[in-house]
C-alpha cells in the first residue's frame, strides 16, 4: 500500500538543495540578459525572482550572460534586480486528466484539483525509432462523410487540416473528435482567443466530446513560449498514453500559431528572419512535432494526428502550409467559396489528398473514389461555361451526368455522423447514379 506520504516525500527529494543567483544585466521589450548564473544555466531553464515569481526561459546563452524570453511584459523590471534557475516544472500526466482543460504546465484550467501521475515526462520527446515503427493501420471511422470516402484517416497518420478564418475549422475538427475511434483524444488549443476556450469545450466539443479528451490551452494573450509548449505538452500527453498501449487521436489547432510563436522566440534570441520573417529552424520545428506522432513501436499504442494549418486567403505556398504539407501524410482543404455558398465542412475534395489512399480502401472503393474525382473534374471545369449560359445541353454526355451528378455528391459531403464508413461508401454509390447491381466489381 502507497504510504500517504510517498508523494510529499517524492516533492522534497525533487527540490534542489541550493539555488544558482545572477542579476539582471540588460531589460529589453520582452526579454532580459542576465549574468553571474555561471556554467550551470542551459538553454530552456527557467528563471524566477527570490519570492519565486516566475520570469521566463533561457533561449540564448553567451560566455558571460543568458538571455531569457519573459512569460509577461518587462514592465517593472529593473536592472541589477536578483534572478534565481528554477528547475524544469515536472510534466506529470495521468489517465485522471481525461475531461479536464490544462494549461500547458499541466495545471488545471478548470478550477478543480488536477491528480498528478507517478512519473514526470518531457515535453520535447523523441520520436520512436523510425526502423523499428509500425505502418500506419487500418482505416478509421471520422463521422465525415467526405474523410470517411474521398479522404480516408488511418490510425497513425498525420493530416493537415488547412483553412482561413471563419470557414468551419474548429467545427469541423470538434466533430472529428467526438466521433473518430480512438481510446483517447488530447487537443491543443494554440493562441485560442480567452473568451473561446469555454464556448470550444462547451458548446463546439460538448460534454460527449470533452468527456473523452483532454484539453492543453494557451491563449491568445499569452507568452509565445506558452504557446509553443502548449503544442509540446499536449504530444507529451499522447505520448503518454501510447506508451500503455492505447490508440490516441492528436488535435493540434494551430500548427501555424505555434510556428508564429517559435519565429518570436527565434528572433529575440537572435535567430536571423528568412522565409516571410520565418527563421530557418521553424521547418525543423514543424517536422519534430509531426514526428512524434504516427505509429507506435513494439509494445506501444499509435498516436493519430490531425494538425490544423491557418493559411491566409488560401494561400497553400505561404511558409508553414508549405513546410507543413511536406512531413504530413495528406492535406485536407477548407475552401471559403463553399462556406460562402453554405456547405459545411467546406472541403474542397479535389485539392486534397489523403495519403493513405490506395492501400486504405477496397478495389471497388477506390473504383468509386476515381469516378467521383473524375466527376468533379469535369463539373468544376466547365462550370463558368454553364454558368455564363454557354453550353447545351447534350453536347458532351460526361458533362451533361456530372451535372446530374454533382449536386448529390455535395449534399454527400455536407453529411456528418454517419454510423459506419460501409453506408458512407453506400451513399457514394447512390450520389454516382450506381445501383448496387451496377457499383463496381470488388475483384
Amino acid at each position: 500500500m502507497t504510504s500517504p506520504f510517498s508523494s510529499l516525500s517524492a516533492e522534497f527529494v525533487r527540490r534542489p538543495l541550493s539555488r544558482r543567483h545572477g542579476r539582471i544585466a540588460a531589460v529589453r521589450p520582452g526579454s532580459i540578459d542576465v549574468s553571474g548564473l555561471g556554467p550551470a544555466v542551459r538553454v530552456g531553464d527557467r528563471l524566477a525572482f527570490p519570492d519565486g515569481a516566475p520570469i521566463g526561459e533561457v533561449i540564448a546563452l553567451d560566455s558571460t550572460t543568458a538571455r531569457a524570453m519573459t512569460y509577461h511584459d518587462c514592465t517593472g523590471i529593473g536592472a541589477r534586480q536578483e534572478v534565481i534557475l528554477e528547475p524544469e516544472p515536472e510534466f506529470r500526466p495521468c489517465a485522471a486528466w481525461q475531461g479536464r482543460i490544462v494549461d500547458a504546465f499541466g495545471e488545471p484550467l478548470d478550477g478543480r484539483p488536477l491528480p498528478q501521475g507517478d512519473a514526470a515526462r518531457t515535453i520535447r520527446a523523441a520520436p520512436p525509432p523510425a526502423a523499428a515503427r509500425r505502418p500506419m493501420g487500418r482505416r478509421m471511422r471520422t463521422g465525415v462523410a467526405a474523410l470517411d470516402t474521398m479522404l480516408p484517416l488511418v490510425r497513425g497518420q498525420r493530416i493537415g487540416v488547412f483553412a482561413g478564418s471563419g470557414v468551419g475549422k474548429s467545427t469541423l475538427l470538434a466533430s472529428i473528435a467526438r466521433a473518430a475511434e480512438a481510446d483517447r483524444v488530447v487537443l491543443a488549443l494554440v493562441g485560442e482567443r480567452g473568451r473561446e476556450l469555454r464556448h470550444f469545450t462547451d458548446s463546439v466539443l460538448g460534454a460527449e466530446g470533452l468527456a473523452r479528451s483532454v484539453v492543453v490551452a494557451a491563449t491568445s494573450d499569452q507568452s509565445p513560449l506558452v504557446k509553443r509548449r502548449a503544442a509540446w505538452s499536449a504530444t507529451a500527453v499522447a505520448e503518454h498514453f501510447r506508451d500503455q498501449g492505447e490508440h490516441v487521436l492528436l488535435i493540434v489547432d494551430s500548427l501555424t500559431r505555434m510556428a508564429e510563436a517559435h519565429r518570436e522566440v527565434a528572433l529575440t534570441a537572435g535567430e536571423p528572419a528568412s522565409l516571410r520573417a520565418f527563421p530557418p529552424s521553424t521547418g525543423g520545428l514543424i517536422a519534430a512535432l509531426a514526428e512524434r506522432a504516427g505509429p507506435g513501436a513494439g509494445d506501444q499504442g499509435d498516436i493519430t494526428a490531425v494538425f490544423s494549418v491557418l493559411v491566409a486567403g488560401s494561400d497553400m505556398e505561404e511558409p508553414v502550409a508549405d513546410m507543413s504539407r511536406g512531413v504530413l501524410d495528406g492535406h485536407v482543404v477548407l475552401d471559403r467559396a463553399i462556406a460562402e455558398r453554405g456547405r459545411f465542412p467546406a472541403i474542397d475534395v479535389r485539392r486534397s489528398v489523403s495519403r493513405s489512399l490506395p492501400g486504405a480502401a477496397s478495389e471497388r472503393e477506390n473504383t468509386l473514389i476515381a469516378l467521383a474525382r473524375r466527376v468533379l473534374g469535369t463539373y468544376e471545369t466547365a462550370a463558368p461555361m454553364v454558368q455564363a449560359g454557354l453550353y447545351t445541353p447534350g453536347a458532351d454526355p460526361d458533362l451533361d451526368a456530372a451535372l446530374r451528378i454533382w449536386p448529390k455528391l455535395d449534399a454527400l459531403f455536407a453529411r456528418t455522423g454517419l454510423p459506419r464508413i460501409e453506408e458512407s461508401f453506400q451513399a457514394l454509390g447512390q450520389a454516382l447514379d450506381l445501383e448496387p447491381s451496377q457499383g463496381p466489381s470488388d475483384g
